[in-house]
């Protein structure tokens, strides 16, 4: 194998090196900030985008998938995005630049883009691994998001939306979020591409929850068709801490959503439900890493797929259980539906554990709708389409309703049948 040649940077490597230089200067931050930019931008080009030979990314070779990236400029979004629920609270990011801070009693709400140039960021831009290519994009290029801490005992009732709506181009943010002990809220992160041209997105939310925290967060991807977006999301609960993290992939080109997990104190409680929906030539990849590292902690994760045309989806789940997490429950459930020979989902289901006395369990299942059902509905005088229409929101729908939130269930199921209308 010629070496210099297996090397070479791809069109979206050199891209990505022709937009820091040109842009590093005009990038947030002061020496600190900067310093950690050059960092993870110079292990980015020396590792180059991930292939397959990385085994975290041996479903999506990124090298291969990301084959050019679009340009820097486009049109500015001008305007809100209708809320997902109405009676929340937006904050919107526009084009990547937060455009409000106002608090709301109980939380604290500041710009990510003054804690870049004031350094208070700079410790949270390091890669999780060797192989974090999402971390060191985000934190090479990310210009704006959104600080959140929710004060301790404090109970939001209203949900906060945050809005981060585009119209192309590159768009990088992030989100830390602190939840004091005892508090409560709703959080959504929205990402929509409100215009036609295409854009390359990264995000990274950071979560902290305090002790006794109880937390729903709910993630809402509807990119433009020609989109790539690279997502991840970072969990630390702490004792007797429970977060709801809820997920729905309905758009992008190319995507990947990472969901890293730590339970970090005793008796928290870890619930995932997602939901993908996939079309046309499109590939996404959800991976989560769940680390178990004390007692008495449980943790389930649902995930709920739907597969047209020629797309591509992968579900990689890895739950780690540490010795001294005895007393751990854990269960990881992979569910899909191939509408199409053409169709394609993989599955990679892992468990690890170090402790005698626990209770886990994953399981996966690749199938096409059950024609017995199909045949129910069709003898009742439903035509074919709208049968498997009904029968296919059933099965996606059903993970939003253990939300226990009637408002932001129905909101949710609005944006599957929405989806579904246009490409089922």
């Amino acid at each position: 194998m010629n070496i210099q040649a297996a090397n070479r940077s791809t069109p979206a490597e050199a891209a990505l090196n022709e937009f820091y230089a040109a842009h590093i200067g005009d990038l947030p931050g002061d020496g600190a900030v900067l310093g950690k930019r050059d960092i993870l931008f110079d292990d980015l080009k020396k590792a180059g985008l991930p292939t397959r030979r990385i085994e975290a990314w041996h479903y999506t070779d990124l090298k291969t998938l990301l084959r050019a990236l679009p340009d820097a400029e486009a049109s500015v979004v001008s305007k809100a995005i209708s809320p997902l629920v109405e009676a929340g609270r937006v904050f919107e990011l526009r084009q990547g630049v937060s455009h409000d801070v106002s608090a709301i009693e109980g939380v604290s709400v500041s710009s990510y883009a003054e804690a870049l140039r004031d350094g208070s960021a700079a410790p949270e831009l390091v890669a999780l691994s060797n192989d974090d290519a999402i971390g060191r994009i985000n934190g090479s290029f990310v210009r704006d998001g959104y600080v959140l801490a929710v004060a301790d005992d404090a109970d939001i009732e209203k949900s906060i939306e945050i809005q981060a709506g585009h119209g192309g181009g590159h768009v990088h943010t992030r989100i830390p979020a602190r939840f004091g002990a005892n508090s409560k809220a709703t959080i959504i992160e929205r990402h929509r591409n409100a215009g036609d041209t295409a854009g390359f997105i990264s995000t990274v939310s950071d979560l902290t929850l305090g002790d006794g925290a109880e937390i729903t967060w709910v993630i809402v991807q509807q990119q433009g068709l020609s989109d790539t977006h690279l997502a991840q999301i970072k969990v630390s609960l702490g004792k007797n801490a429970k977060l709801k993290l809820f997920f729905i992939n309905a758009g992008g080109k190319l995507v990947r959503q990472e969901i890293h997990v730590k339970t970090a104190g005793e008796g928290s409680d870890f619930m995932l439900r997602g939901v993908n929906l996939l079309a046309g030539e499109s590939h996404t990849d959800v991976t989560m890493t769940l680390a178990h590292d004390v007692p008495n902690t449980t943790s389930t994760e649902t995930i709920r797929s739907v597969v047209y045309d020629r797309a591509r989806g992968v579900f990689q789940g890895q739950i780690r259980v540490a010795p001294d997490a005895q007393k751990t429950d854990a269960r990881m459930a992979c569910n899909t539906l191939l509408m199409s020979d053409d169709a394609e989902f993989s599955v990679k289901p892992e468990l690890e554990i170090f402790a005698d006395d626990v209770q886990c369990a994953h399981g996966a299942t690749v199938a096409d709708i059950d024609h017995n059902h199909l045949y129910y509905l069709m003898a009742r005088g439903i035509p074919q389409k709208p049968a498997r229409g009904l029968l296919v929101k059933a099965f996606v729908a059903e993970v939003a309703e253990e939300l226990e939130d009637e408002a932001l269930t129905e909101a949710l199921e609005g944006v599957i049948s929405d989806w579904l209308e246009t490409h089922g």
